[in-house]
């Protein structure tokens, strides 16, 4: 199943400049390993040392972010987006 992956700028030196990147698999986490396995260093950017997604990095399968629904076991049909969306902080001092 081939799934679009969206890279943030910031990630984009993993990429070779790609704002997008085609992979296979049917759960984040198998779309994830794809990446890694074609672009080396996503998972140490995306995922903690237990191998959970970082609480700041945000990750939508469509417009699901996957928090709220199976986690990295999400899945992905065919043609899905999984879109990478670091955190953003601050405010007003």
């Amino acid at each position: 199943m081939s799934v679009t992956i969206r890279v943030p700028t910031t990630l984009r030196t993993l990429t070779g400049g790609a704002s997008e990147v085609a992979v296979e698999g049917t759960t984040v986490s198998q779309v994830l390993d794809q990446l890694e396995g074609v672009h080396p260093g996503f998972k140490e950017r995306l995922l903690d040392a237990e191998g959970g997604l970082r609480r700041f990095v945000n990750l939508y399968v469509a417009d699901d972010d996957v928090r709220f629904r199976e986690g990295l076991e999400t899945a992905v049909a065919d043609g899905d987006t999984v879109s990478i969306i670091p955190a953003v902080a601050g405010g007003a001092a």
